[in-house]
């Protein structure tokens, strides 16, 4: 009896550690800014705080600045919460994207995170380029002022859709829709990059609110870097598991309360939908018609 009890414990805890091993090619952890990340330009601009845990980037009229991670990566999540520029911010733009950073063929998943003149909301734009068409944009005022507190950004990204969040809230999803002949992102691998730049030739207005340089230098900060997704290069057969968690059931769509809390967002929130601007498209994408 007690070797038959051994024996099943045994075949559990090794059939327990056989799943973990293979059906979660990458684990959530909390990360440091340089275990998966680098400074892509102007390093002295990008300051580390609490032991690298967290980082302060800076904007001033000599320079931006950039950081971007060490890896690539194909089908995941990725978050980081960031507390962006307080008070006069227009004309500048935090950015937290995906890019696969190809010249020709660009897919990138995109936060830009437009500067408001002091008091007006902030708006986040967000845009997709899938097989090198881009020109998606859509807009979002914030229902808080993100300079207050740190909040959650991310960007899911699986066989099925791509689904940006703010805290729990999704703010786009882009659905698969190949089968209708409509792009999708699914072969080229993306990393991880973000920025803080100069745009007051259209970021805020269209580009008639510019930068008081006067306000400068201005902050943004980041903490709580997490990547979860297949690394490449890496295990071959890792983007086209199945059993990798962000391919679940539970994420090939929103579920109830995270579709009403969308529809709350598009109706109360949106100001700018490219499927609807008539002067630039007479006809609606494609990808509008089919409701992605």
């Amino acid at each position: 009896m007690a070797l038959c009890l051994y024996l099943r414990n045994a075949t559990f805890f090794f059939l327990f550690f056989y799943f973990l091993a293979f059906s979660l090619p990458v684990s959530a952890r909390p990360a440091t800014f340089l275990q998966d990340f680098k400074v892509t330009w102007s390093e002295s601009h990008i300051r580390q705080i609490d032991g690298g845990r967290a980082i302060q980037l800076v904007l001033d009229q000599s320079s931006g600045c950039g950081f971007a991670s060490k890896m690539q990566y194909l089908f995941g999540r990725v978050s980081m919460r960031i507390k962006l520029i307080p008070g006069d911010s227009a004309g500048t733009v935090t950015a937290f994207y995906m890019n696969s950073d190809t010249d020709n063929i660009r897919d990138e998943l995109d936060f830009e995170f437009l500067g408001n003149r002091t008091g007006q909301p902030y708006t986040v734009q967000t845009n997709i380029y899938a097989h090198g068409k881009g020109d998606r944009e859509q807009r979002i005022n914030l229902w808080f002022d993100p300079s207050v507190d740190f909040h959650l950004y991310t960007i899911l990204w699986n066989h099925r859709q791509i689904v940006f969040y703010v805290d729990d809230v999704p703010i786009r999803v882009y659905k698969n829709n190949e089968a209708k002949g409509i792009p999708y992102p699914k072969l080229q691998s993306m990393g991880v990059y973000s920025t803080l730049w100069e745009a007051d030739d259209w970021a805020t207005r269209g580009g008639l609110e510019k930068i008081d340089w006067s306000k400068a230098p201005f902050y943004a900060y980041y903490k709580d870097f997490d990547i979860e997704g297949c690394p490449v290069p890496g295990p071959a057969n890792c983007a086209s598991n199945p059993r990798n968690w962000w391919e679940g059931a539970t994420y090939q769509s929103l579920n109830a309360v995270e579709a009403r809390k969308y529809r709350w967002v598009r109706m109360n929130h949106m100001i700018y939908d490219y499927c609807t601007d008539k002067s630039r498209y007479p006809v609606a994408p494609p990808e509008c018609m089919a409701r992605v």
